[in-house]
């Protein structure tokens, strides 16, 4: 996620408005003082604190180091940093933010995830099986995403349900665990929710919540009318 993409206030279709128009093709670079490290083979081929993150519009969020310090590996120049260049992902191994390994882009400063106990209201049903029925819930607010309802485990059917096969990565709750339902009549339908086993610090409060795809379920969703009601599967 980056200020360019999604609902950010730079991409696409921003949650807000500027009180002035800004260039469709804007390109925000900022230093970014967190030692960023990259390993080949085992060997630490990228070590350094003086890294840029660029925002560019339609991108994910991407590292630019200073050209001196990528020798031997492949890399564009960063036409707004002169005498920086970027690095291609999968150029390299593993990369690392101080001593958290990274996947998929780097993770963004202004990404927020908050999580809230609330009472609002979730129901989910299958055919004609009722999964969840209940107003105690969390609700996580995440930067540049719909809100979404999670709930207790306790509070679910968990007899019905069997762990699937499919998982995503999220560089700001973790890896996701995806869940199927087999119902009552012997059919299943799969993924239709997913959880947290062991999520990130900032999404400590989800951990192993379950969340639910609308797409494959019946689903209300007591959610705030300004996030846009559901939303897809997670990041």
């Amino acid at each position: 996620m980056s200020l360019v993409a999604g609902r950010g206030p730079f991409g696409s279709d921003p949650a807000g408005w500027f009180s002035a128009p800004v260039p469709a093709d804007i390109v925000f670079v900022e230093p970014h003082p967190r030692r960023v490290q990259a390993l080949l083979a085992g060997h630490s081929v990228i070590d350094t604190e003086h890294a840029l993150l660029v925002h560019r519009l339609g991108r994910p969020l991407s590292y630019a180091f200073p050209e001196a310090e990528t020798t031997g590996l492949p890399s564009e120049p960063v036409p707004e940093a002169p005498g920086y260049v970027s690095v291609p992902w999968e150029a390299v191994d593993t990369w690392l933010e101080e001593d958290r390994q990274l996947v998929h882009y780097p993770p963004n400063p202004y990404h927020r995830v908050d999580c809230r106990p609330t009472r609002r209201g979730l129901r989910v049903r299958v055919g004609d099986t009722t999964l969840v029925d209940t107003t105690t819930t969390t609700i996580v607010f995440e930067t540049s995403l719909a809100p979404r309802l999670y709930v207790d485990p306790a509070l679910v059917r968990t007899d019905l349900l069997h762990r699937t096969a499919t998982t995503s990565y999220c560089n700001y709750k973790g890896y996701a665990t995806y869940w199927g339902a087999t119902l009552p009549d012997g059919s299943a339908v799969e993924d239709i929710a997913w959880s947290y086993e062991d999520p990130l610090p900032e999404s400590l409060p989800i951990k192993g919540f379950l969340s639910f795809d609308a797409e494959r379920v019946e689903m209300l969703a007591e959610l705030p009318d300004a996030g846009g009601g559901d939303c897809g599967c997670p990041t």
